[in-house]
């Protein structure tokens, strides 16, 4: 028996032509040829496919390179489905030739309260501050739109997991600020787990402080545009998230307060198909409408010009 699984191996590996020594029918014929018997190539000769080079759609698994799919805005080419970015690609889609200025860049957070859990909170900075270029969950911009000015404050899903914190509250206020002071819209791109933890009751008083600020741009009659994506969840939908002149959100985006199964195991029941996303809170009046992100800029655009007239 083991002789005939040696042979089996040695004639799927060879590829050859010839019947099959164990069986009676020829052999199918086959569309390849193998030359040579065996892989020639030594293992110090093999070569590594490069990290981020190809990337796989996590809803329909098509494979397509990182270029094509920065090409296509980082949407699935296939199925549209909208993989997360961050700030700097959302700038890139909206500005005008990628110009910006960056505002409020140099504050960092600072663990005050000490906190630890299953590292220090200061550790937890210093490892996201060596290996990005972020300074906080949050980075602000202004610059052009198709031509016209508006602020726009952007979260990084990156920096522990978008968190609020005090100062992405800050920078938020600030943005606010400066857009009163310049009579220049204000729009928000959301994408957070929630409020950070390791500033306890300091995160937790950035939700009336944003929303306050906020009240202080409808004061000023100027337009505040709240771009939902995937996922926000915790003190931003329950805060400055839901409280746009016009909320938005792009497909298939996760979006909600608590997550599907800590409200499944509490109500003990089963939840709709689609629950907590985009299109389900458009069906439920949540939301003003769904854009895709090919089309963000435009709409975007046409919301400023409208809220300007």
């Amino acid at each position: 028996m083991k002789k005939e699984t040696a042979e089996d191996i040695e004639f799927n590996l060879t590829g050859s032509e010839t019947d099959h020594p164990l069986t009676v029918e020829a052999s199918k014929p086959k569309w390849y040829k193998r030359i040579r018997k065996g892989i020639t190539t030594s293992t110090a000769d093999k070569k590594e496919t490069p990290e981020g080079l190809w990337n796989k759609c996590p809803e329909c698994n098509y494979i397509t390179t990182t270029l094509e799919l920065r090409e296509n805005l980082f949407v699935c080419p296939k199925c549209n489905y909208h993989h997360r970015i961050g700030s700097e690609e959302y700038f890139e889609t909206l500005f005008d030739n990628n110009e910006y200025d960056e505002l409020f860049e140099n504050i960092r957070s600072v663990d005050f309260l000490h906190f630890t859990d299953l590292k220090p909170y200061q550790k937890r900075l210093d490892d996201i501050h060596a290996k990005t270029d972020l300074k906080d969950s949050m980075r602000v911009g202004v610059g052009k739109v198709i031509g016209e000015l508006i602020v726009i404050a952007c979260m990084d899903f990156e920096f522990i997991g978008g968190s609020l914190g005090s100062v992405m509250g800050e920078k938020f206020c600030r943005a606010i600020d400066y857009a009163i002071e310049h009579r220049l819209p204000f729009m928000c791109i959301s994408k957070s787990g929630g409020a950070r933890m390791m500033e306890s009751a300091f995160s937790l008083m950035q939700l009336p402080k944003t929303s306050g600020k906020l009240s202080q741009l409808s004061d000023a009659q100027l337009p505040y545009i709240s771009l939902l994506t995937d996922p926000t969840f915790g003190g931003i939908s329950a805060s400055f998230g839901m409280l746009g002149d016009v909320n938005i959100a792009e497909p298939g985006a996760l979006i909600g307060f608590a997550g599907p199964r800590v409200i499944k195991e509490t109500i003990k029941r089963d939840l709709p198909e689609g629950f907590q996303t985009s299109e389900f809170l458009l069906e439920h009046g949540f939301l003003d409408f769904i854009v895709d992100r090919k089309l963000l800029k435009e709409k975007v655009h046409q919301l400023i010009i409208l809220f300007k007239g």
